[in-house]
């Protein structure tokens, strides 16, 4: 049995000890690289396909040729989840990455793309007191990077502008998480996810155009309207958060989790979940073949 988890860089599967990268890869020196993540369900992946559409979307955008065909990356994608799955425990599973750097330079202006698919550990213990007692979010003073400067639909590398506003919210409160408005005052995302608020029965989220389109997200509307549920994608400023009457995220890893609270005002009546949010995880839920809130709550010490 596998006793280190194995990585895909440029043609070869080896151990993780073994992964090197040069020191002059362009996605080190410049962070021109670009990545996407999926996750499994008891050890299954969900959505590659649309991560990888996304993933070579955010290639195109980026001019950047992987030197690889997608459906070429989807198989060895399923070889390194299988390298890795003789140590995922029964009640664990994994982020399942690509990255793709421009790599190092090769002259006259060439370069060598580096490719990397790799599998994480979801963090369940660490992040399983979120599912018992909602988000704290806070609002930085940062402004997310608006779209006339570079498209928030891309996924790459360059996390800086969410990073500084994460860092902000972290020195004041080490667990609370970031959202950023943009620069007209109006709720954009967060660090890896996208928030939603629930009013009058109606979900609510901050328009495409002006977000990360994720693939969390993206399900998370396919299964409200499938509930018959109003979902609008709007502008949301605070007052409109304030006075939610719900509100949660969506990322990866969390798929959807309540927030409790932004900028210490509490949302609704306390109670995590809400009714729409927990008949929305319900859903989840049913179309992963798991209880993702059981799968976080069982982990609290």
């Amino acid at each position: 049995m596998a006793q280190e988890r194995m990585v895909y860089i440029n043609g070869e599967i080896v151990p993780e000890s073994e992964g090197k990268v040069s020191f002059r890869d362009q996605g080190f020196v410049t962070g021109d690289a670009v990545f996407d993540a999926t996750r499994t369900f008891g050890g299954a992946i969900f959505k590659l396909q649309e991560h990888l559409d996304r993933l070579y979307d955010s290639l195109k955008y980026m001019r950047l040729d992987p030197r690889i065909p997608q459906q070429q990356m989807a198989e060895l994608t399923m070889q390194v989840l299988a390298a890795n799955q003789p140590l995922l425990g029964p009640d664990d599973d994994y982020w399942v990455i690509q990255r793709i750097s421009r790599g190092v330079p090769a002259g006259a202006g060439k370069y060598k793309p580096t490719v990397i698919i790799e599998c994480n550990p979801l963090p369940f213990a660490a992040r399983a007191r979120y599912y018992r007692d909602g988000l704290s979010v806070v609002i930085p003073s940062i402004r997310r990077t608006p779209p006339e400067c570079m498209s928030p639909r891309v996924k790459v590398h360059n996390y800086i502008n969410l990073l500084l506003g994460d860092q902000e919210v972290k020195a004041q409160n080490p667990d609370a998480f970031s959202i950023l408005l943009d620069i007209n005052g109006n709720i954009s995302e967060g660090f890896g996810s996208n928030f939603f608020i629930v009013k009058n029965g109606v979900v609510i989220t901050p328009k495409e155009q002006y977000v990360l389109a994720g693939i969390s997200r993206e399900t998370v509307i396919e299964l409200a309207q499938g509930l018959d549920i109003e979902v609008q994608e709007a502008d949301i400023d605070l007052y409109d958060v304030y006075t939610a009457d719900e509100a949660f995220v969506t990322s990866t890893s969390f798929c959807l989790c309540s927030v409790s609270s932004v900028n210490g005002s509490p949302i609704g009546n306390g109670s995590v979940p809400e009714p729409v949010t927990d008949r929305i995880q319900t859903a989840y839920s049913d179309l992963v073949g798991i209880d993702i809130v059981k799968q976080y709550l069982k982990r609290l010490g």
